[in-house]
């Protein structure tokens, strides 16, 4: 990409490598189990609805907002508020990497799962399922495979931008792709999962309330990991001449699209093997799904069951490549330091940080039953961290991050950044509308969202009907 040094900070080489590393940070393993099931709970069809129209309508200019944030400073998320010459709001970059450091923390634990996972189904270890209790409370293993993970991670993010971040995504990206196309094949063909097509497309507007649009919006929110700082650090890479409008949307329709056809795939598997569907999330990948590859057969078991945990790994590297590399950027921008080194570091840091939520699972009581919020209910470390960063710190930064575009930098500002690749945005109805959504959509909905979930998580106050 022109405009980009790759002397100085590195970039990418061109559009595509950003569009599929902006897309990789969105995908992972959200997509691939907890949308089908926000689907179930949320009426099928009726929830996707709502899920493709806050995508769309809500996060895409949040989504604009941020790259283009990024690509006019060349900076990572805390130091491009301060090159526009807003240094107190650069407060609201580092709560993004604090954020990117607490989801990588325990995100990365739940990767090592699936890659454990993967190697126990391709060698026909179908009883994992049954003792997944076990297998969490395990922590020398889950030392291991977590490490390995963040080692790959590392590697990865060591080598920069153009040589390693978009190398690895031109990667994994098809190869994810090939996966859960082949995978969703295969389900489609046994019998009884046009059942499970049904029941995941058709709507049911009698079950539509206030908590099915709370969750699509969540839901929309945290798949395409806005408020965090990723898009701010890959935009600062992109160059100046690029077509951020069109970029935006194949990564949102990227993101979408992946999340859809896992649906179709998991809802088709489930029907077929006469699983439970309302069994939805980690209870269901882990504990319940081999089994049921099981009953493939010896053979095409271990295949499908193997391939389906490779999927889920492809999925969580994509992401645990931009969550590390919202902090790596930060430290060697801000502190003029060198990026191999740095990586290294901050992995360390940020895997010992992880640690707690490693031993949270039944291993150690005291981070298992972590902390007593005022509602009265007890969580886990790993369930604290993950309340905090994602539940609350990424729509709060969604919101502030709007807000600033709209507000502190300005609309006009914002639109000149936009027109630099295309010249027609600012007076397009698509421009009008982005603007208008980030001055008042934008901060209402986060805004709402946010105080919702405060109260609801931490302080056990239903105002949704939840």
């Amino acid at each position: 990409m022109a405009g980009v040094s790759e002397t100085s900070r590195g970039g990418f080489s061109n559009k595509l490598g950003f569009i599929l590393a902006a897309a990789g940070s969105a995908v992972g393993l959200g997509n691939i189990w907890k949308f089908p099931f926000e689907v179930s709970d949320g009426g099928g069809g009726a929830f996707v609805v709502m899920y493709l129209a806050f995508c769309f309508l809500l996060c895409f200019p949040v989504m604009l907002a941020e790259i283009a944030i990024g690509r006019n400073t060349n900076k990572n998320a805390v130091g491009a508020f301060t090159a526009q010459g807003n240094k107190p709001w650069s407060a609201v970059g580092k709560l993004g990497v604090v954020t990117g450091i607490f989801i990588l923390s325990f995100y990365n634990i739940v990767a090592g799962w699936a890659l454990g996972f993967a190697i126990e189904m391709f060698a026909g270890n179908f009883s994992l399922g049954q003792n997944f209790g076990e297998f969490v409370g395990n922590w020398q293993l889950n030392l291991l495979f977590s490490s390995i993970f963040m080692v790959v991670t590392v590697v990865i993010v060591s080598r920069g931008i153009s040589g390693g971040i978009e190398k690895a995504s031109k990667i994994l990206m098809p190869s994810l792709l090939v996966l859960i196309l082949a995978l969703m094949t295969y389900s489609l063909t046994q019998d009884g999962a046009l059942e499970g097509v049904k029941y995941y497309l058709i709507p049911d507007f009698s079950e539509v309330t206030f908590e099915t649009a709370y969750g699509a919006m969540g839901q929309a929110f945290f798949s395409l990991s806005l408020g965090m700082g990723a898009l701010i650090t890959y935009g600062s890479y992109v160059g100046k001449k690029d077509n951020m409008v069109h970029a935006t949307f194949m990564i949102l329709l990227t993101d979408v699209g992946i999340a859809f056809i896992a649906g179709l795939m998991m809802f088709a598997f489930i029907f077929s093997q006469g699983l439970d569907p309302s069994n939805g999330g980690a209870g269901l990948i882990f504990t319940v799904l081999p089994g049921a590859f099981e009953s493939i057969g010896p053979v095409m078991g271990r295949i499908i069951g193997g391939l389906f945990f490779v999927l889920l790994s492809f999925a969580a590297l994509t992401s645990t490549v931009a969550l590390l590399e919202v902090p790596v950027a930060y430290v060697v921008d801000e502190f003029e330091v060198r990026r191999s080194r740095t990586v290294w570091i901050v992995g360390l840091v940020i895997f010992l940080f992880g640690i707690p939520s490693m031993l949270g699972n039944g291993t150690v009581e005291f981070f298992s039953e972590f902390i007593t919020y005022s509602s009265g209910k007890t969580v886990s470390f790993m369930d604290f961290i993950e309340n905090l960063a994602s539940d609350t710190f990424m729509p709060l930064g969604g919101l502030l991050i709007s807000f600033y575009t709209a507000w502190v930098w300005r609309g006009d500002n914002f639109k000149k950044e936009i027109e630099n690749g295309n010249p027609n945005f600012g007076n397009s109805l698509l421009g009008k509308y982005t603007i208008f959504a980030l001055k008042y959509l934008a901060p209402i909905i986060l805004g709402s969202i946010t105080i919702i979930t405060i109260l609801l998580k931490f302080f056990g106050i239903d105002v949704i009907g939840a």
